[in-house]
């Protein structure tokens, strides 16, 4: 059997090196409140600068090529023919409502073929431009990488459209060898899956030719390389491809487990699962399951906001979270102390996020309307999801500013804005969370309901009706309804970008000094002569004043008893 990569297996736990350390979570249709499908996506990589890209539709001459420049990389890995009609695509959703987001598992590293042409991020990308299903996508993607090469190193991909969601995971075969190995499976509508850097796909139902889809040789290859020896009945992609490891578990399958935790009754069953120390022992944890409830749009936004609070990996009730009990880490994950190893949780809510997403696809309505890209830049807890729909002509300009990277600071840029407040929170996270999410709310509570009557109006718009107040009659109609919707989501990001600014202005004013100033519904308390009233000095939380002398003892105690 050929060895396992470690080095890979560690530096997609620390969430560096190859491809991005992201979480996914997929609800179907008839697991949702509304009939919605939704495809959730924390894109996870230190150094990123996080921007909403687009491309618009357009038809293509005869022998017209596609450059392929691998994202994460900024390498060019050559040129593809393009077809006749590409389709317009924002961020990861498409005009179509088809959905397409990712998670990096990385897997065996011979696997890797480093001649392949197209790297994961672009074979997301042109599965966006050229399907406009979730079948039709998986079909151009493995079709594509068949032709051309893979270029990557294993990954899950969901894919979803309004109708059906799948997950299908991905993984080359070596140097020389063109093509990949995969499976794709499709979750049932009334069920919930998640997947967050690990192979997730293990036994599968090699009959079902309608849900399940798989490379012909997925089987025949894991033999062939001497993983796999078992009947075919036995085969589990993910201990042929992933083998997985203490880390595997603890910091990628504990995301998973989490968020299944919330809205599936019994998940303490596969607490062994998810801590990582039973590799080998442990009762798997099922690829879905169906909740006990219906999952609301809210619902999958705080899913992706959540660090573990109530269950055995909270890291809020230990000394770890500083004096201000931050659920937050510094990197690495992985630290030594006197010759042993220890570790910090990894949770779904992370600092090194870039952006944060859920897209949001309805069956019944018109597909200008119906998909809908809630999009943030930074950490899931610390921004509020804005809505930009899929038919957008034009993105919020916070989004991709034109005048910020990842090394230039720019105001117009909901990046660096978005960093610039959750930076000051971290430090003082018991401290400043509760401002943050007070404002959060607050605009999260407006855009999610004030969607109802917003395409409404679209509605109207689109099948040519006057709406009182909006636009003059020749701009009714298709180009009406999506300039309506494109000027809306424009609006919510230039609030919020606005909102943010107030925000970090009154977190600064605050909590300047270490000590708090007075205040009452977001306004300073001022006292009968106009200056504020004099600042709180709290001190350190009961918490760690504990930590303090437990490990000083009496170096600080007062002889004033």
């Amino acid at each position: 059997m050929k060895k396992i990569n470690l080095l890979i297996v560690i530096l997609a736990f620390l969430g560096i090196g190859e491809g991005r350390a992201c979480t996914n979570f997929l609800v179907g249709k008839d697991a949702s409140v509304d009939g919605s499908t939704f495809v959730t996506y924390n894109m996870d990589s230190y150094g990123m600068y996080g921007i909403l890209r687009t491309w618009p539709a357009a038809h293509h001459e005869a022998g017209e090529v596609r450059h392929i420049v691998d994202t994460d990389h900024n390498h060019y890995r050559g040129a593809i023919p393009e077809v006749a009609e590409t389709y317009s695509v924002i961020g990861q959703i498409n005009e179509y409502q088809l959905t397409v987001t990712e998670t990096t598992w990385g897997g065996r590293e011979e696997l890797v073929n480093p001649e392949g042409t197209i790297d994961y991020v672009s074979l997301m990308t042109l599965a966006l431009q050229r399907a406009k299903t979730a079948r039709e996508a998986i079909k151009v993607m493995t079709d594509l990488v068949a032709e051309y090469g893979y270029a990557s190193s294993g990954e899950t991909f969901s894919i979803a459209d309004p109708n059906e969601i799948w997950i299908m995971e991905m993984i080359g075969k070596g140097a020389g060898r063109k093509g990949a190995v995969w499976v794709a499976i499709r979750i049932p509508d009334d069920c919930i899956c998640a997947h967050a850097n690990q192979s997730r796909i293990h036994q599968f139902d090699q009959k079902d030719k309608k849900n399940v889809l798989f490379s012909k040789d997925v089987i025949s290859f894991a033999r062939e390389m001497g993983y796999f020896s078992g009947k075919d009945a036995d085969f589990s992609f993910s201990d042929a491809y992933s083998p997985t490891n203490f880390h595997m578990q603890r910091a990628c399958e504990a995301r998973v487990w989490s968020f299944f935790n919330k809205h599936v009754d019994g998940m303490d069953r596969y607490l062994d699962w998810a801590d990582g120390k039973h590799v080998g022992t442990a009762e798997m944890m099922p690829l879905y399951f169906r909740p006990k409830h219906k999952l609301s749009l809210r619902d999958c936004m705080n899913g992706m906001r959540d660090h573990y609070e109530g269950t055995p990996f909270d890291m809020n009730v230990d000394c770890t979270g500083g004096a201000w009990q931050s659920p937050y880490r510094p990197r690495p994950q992985e630290w030594d102390v006197d010759g042993k190893t220890y570790y910090h949780e990894r949770p779904i809510a992370t600092q090194q996020s870039a952006e944060t997403l859920v897209c949001q696809m309805r069956s019944w309505l018109p597909n200008a309307i119906g998909g809908v890209l809630w999009f943030g830049n930074d950490d899931a807890a610390m921004v509020c999801y804005t809505p930009v729909y899929c038919s957008a002509t034009r993105i919020p300009r916070c989004y991709n500013s034109g005048d910020a990277s990842d090394v230039n600071f720019s105001w117009n840029s909901a990046f660096w804005v978005c960093n610039w407040v959750s930076n000051m929170v971290y430090n003082l996270y018991s401290r400043m969370n509760p401002d943050l999410v007070r404002v959060r709310e607050e605009l999260q509570d407006k855009y999610c309901n004030a969607q109802e009557d917003v395409e409404k109006n679209a509605l109207a718009l689109l099948k040519g009706e006057p709406v009182e107040g909006l636009f003059e009659p020749t701009q009714r109609g298709n180009m009406g309804a999506r300039e309506f919707l494109t000027r809306y989501g424009e609006n919510c990001g230039l609030e919020m970008l606005a909102r943010w600014k107030e925000l970090g202005e009154f977190l600064v004013v605050k909590n300047t000094d270490l000590a708090v100033k007075q205040e009452k519904d977001g306004k300073f308390l001022i006292n009968d002569d106009g200056l504020c009233m004099p600042p709180l000095r709290e001190g350190y939380p009961e918490q760690y004043r504990r930590v303090i002398v437990n490990e000083t003892g009496d170096k600080y105690l007062s002889p004033n008893q």
